[in-house]
């Protein structure tokens, strides 16, 4: 008997973009394909555990469209970073129902940076919230995550979309999302948009080396002004879903084959 094919999920990195992850998952779900591994960087971290911790596409909706900012950024005066990450870590830690890595529906990996050694972290193990918060310490923006010897960073730094990391999980069939914008960016306006701009710059150099060609690449075309602003969310997850049915028929043939 042929076996099923493993299906591996590719959430990328793109700050408030990375809502547009809900609105794939949605049609993912719609078309009857569901993934044995995720894989997320930054905020395609927090997108693949609510996923893996059991919240549907349609809750995480919900709960998108009518988050309030203050529940999520806790402003901070340190050098290392303008945002503490407490109030969002705790907000994860509510929505993951403080599971563990090995509690979740599905077999979920979140990646980080360390500073100290240069290196790209796989993180699997422990509680899931403290994984994510890891991942989404955007340099400069959140404040790094501190774990032993570790200085953890953003994990969109080295690797925007994580296929390599789901392959490595053992999938067969590779599906990334990326969030990344591929216009032209406005003029910056405050340090927070010459930070993100700077690093999107670098991570879309990097992302032409790192996904391989026989992998489907999902891109919606998002653009935000801030790229951290709440609003409009609705938008964004519905972009998300037009970029998911734009290759309907290439996915179903991959899941054919």
């Amino acid at each position: 008997m042929k076996q099923k094919p493993r299906i591996g999920l590719a959430l990328g990195a793109g700050a408030s973009r990375g809502f547009a992850h809900i609105g794939v998952l949605q049609v993912l779900e719609e078309i009857g394909i569901r993934p044995d591994y995720i894989a997320g960087s930054s905020i395609g971290s927090i997108i693949g555990a609510l996923y893996a911790s059991g919240m549907t596409p349609k809750m995480m909706e919900g709960i998108a469209c009518n988050i309030d900012a203050k529940l999520c950024y806790d402003l901070g005066f340190s050098r290392r970073g303008f945002i503490q990450g407490k109030k969002i870590e705790e907000l994860i830690r509510l929505l993951t129902k403080d599971k563990n890595f090995d509690d979740l529906d599905i077999n979920l990996a979140v990646t980080a940076v360390d500073l100290i050694t240069n290196q790209r972290v796989i993180i699997r193990e422990g509680k899931v919230y403290k994984g994510v918060r890891a991942s989404i310490s955007i340099p400069g923006v959140f404040q790094p995550v501190f774990d032993g010897d570790r200085v953890l960073i953003d994990g969109g730094i080295l690797e925007r979309v994580p296929v390599n990391v789901v392959r490595e999980m053992g999938a067969d069939i590779v599906i990334g999302v990326d969030v990344a914008f591929r216009g032209n960016h406005r003029p910056p306006e405050n340090f927070l948009e010459t930070i993100l701009q700077t690093i999107e710059v670098m991570e879309l150099e990097i992302i032409k080396h790192t996904i391989p060609s026989e992998d489907i690449i999902i891109c919606p075309e998002v653009y935000l002004a801030n790229p951290i602003s709440l609003d409009g969310i609705e938008n964004i997850i519905e972009e998300g879903r037009r970029a998911a049915w734009k290759v309907k028929n290439e996915l179903m043939a991959l899941i054919d084959e």
